[in-house]
């Protein structure tokens, strides 16, 4: 090797790092997290927590009716948000408080409907 070649020397490599080498090198860096998703405050906790414990009550302890069905529905879409945002809107909440105020003797009856509309301020 002639002494003016340029030389490159590489040494330890560790955790997420992007390099390039030569005169025309481009290097880009896309990095994918794997966690358990967008954090959640302790009151967005809550809240799913209580959605998924009316969910279960639901398909176990209830009936199915149309009014029901549409509950259980807007409750899995408020999971699904809360899992994919962090977060469950002004819209998706307001929704939920419309059909348990429908839904008034199920948060009578079932402790967790009752639990989800205190944590929906009703």
């Amino acid at each position: 090797m002639a002494s003016n070649e340029p030389s490159v020397n590489i040494g330890d490599i560790s955790g997420n790092n992007t390099f390039a080498i030569g005169s025309q090198s481009h290097a880009e860096s896309h990095h994918v997290h794997h966690g358990t998703g967008p954090q959640r405050d302790e009151a967005t906790e809550q809240l799913l927590a209580a959605v998924r414990e009316l969910r279960a009550d639901l398909a176990q302890r209830v009936r199915g009716t149309e009014q029901t069905a549409a509950l259980d529905e807007a409750l899995a879409e408020t999971e699904t948000e809360i899992a994919t945002t962090g977060q469950a809107g002004p819209t998706r909440r307001e929704r939920l408080r419309e059909l348990l105020t429908d839904s008034q003797a199920l948060v009578t009856f079932l402790a967790s409907a009752g639990s989800l509309a205190g944590l929906l301020g009703m």
